[in-house]
């Protein structure tokens, strides 16, 4: 897809706010053909997400993040005796507390969604997307049964939820948020595992948990401890102007971050909703 900027110019991206997507075709021609419509379009560059290098041998990865892929086709018995230790006593607390995982496609679930996305997103020091990409995503993609919600409660209190995408065979684990000063009740290990229990019923036969910056050891701990086996995915950018594939920085945390974490909620949201129709 082409995204154009006034202010981050124009480039070609295999998919804009996707962690990765595969070339439809491994045809070394399909690369050439992306190359030659980023000449004529004036791109910047041409950035390929991909777990696999199949655009081009002599490329070098711009910037590597962690893959996490969780294989459903066993029994349920079964998942749960691959969690780690520490995970299976986390779900048993967040039961043990009273707290219960509801499933939905309905659009107040995505709005308790984004209420603890943004102070999640405030705590990482990050801008939440705006509230009507998310509207859109309860519109085109969970009212069209391609996902789910799943936010753990305490009584009627969302502690943290979830957002899930899946098609065909594959699910995803696409946003997770919640709220920080009730982490000890371990809501997140018993939404991942409902969530999980859920893809294992519908039939589906992996879950993919997403992309994980190479610094976040945490959430990469908290992903492998599911019984995920990891992979790599690497981004590979060719810069139009250089003739040249460049290296990337992932800003996992940086001055910027430290900004945004002291905003107010609202200024943060309004931050998002300037900032994000001009990234990818």
């Amino acid at each position: 897809m082409e995204v154009s900027s006034a202010l981050t110019g124009r480039r070609g991206v295999s998919l804009p706010f996707s962690d990765f997507c595969a070339p439809l075709s491994e045809d070394g021609p399909l690369f050439e053909a992306a190359m030659e419509y980023g000449r004529e379009r004036k791109w910047r560059y041409l950035e390929c997400r991909d777990r696999n290098d199949y655009w081009r041998s002599e490329s070098v990865a711009s910037v590597a993040f962690h893959g996490h892929i969780l294989e459903l086709e066993c029994s349920e018995d079964t998942l749960f005796k691959r969690l780690a230790s520490g995970v299976r006593r986390g779900i048993r607390k967040a039961q043990n507390e009273g707290l219960r995982v509801q499933l939905s496609t309905s659009r107040e679930a995505v709005r308790e969604f984004f209420a603890l996305h943004c102070i999640t997103r405030r705590r990482h020091g990050l801008p939440p997307q705006p509230l009507r990409f998310f509207h859109n995503i309860a519109r085109y993609v969970l009212a069209e049964g391609h996902g789910f919600v799943a936010t753990a409660r305490l009584g009627q209190k969302p502690l943290a939820a979830s957002i899930f995408f899946h098609s065909g065979s594959e699910a995803i684990y696409k946003f997770g948020a919640s709220d920080y000063a009730f982490q000890m009740l371990r809501p997140n290990n018993l939404v991942m595992w409902e969530a999980i229990k859920r893809c294992t019923a519908n039939g589906f036969a992996r879950l993919h948990l997403g992309r994980t910056s190479l610094a976040n050891e945490g959430l990469r701990q908290f992903k492998r401890g599911f019984g995920a086996r990891e992979e790599k995915i690497e981004y590979r950018r060719y810069d139009f102007e250089k003739r040249s594939f460049v290296s990337n920085t992932d800003r996992a945390d940086s001055l910027v971050n430290k900004v945004f974490r002291c905003l107010p909620l609202g200024v943060l949201r309004l931050a998002g909703e300037i900032i994000y129709p001009h990234l990818s």
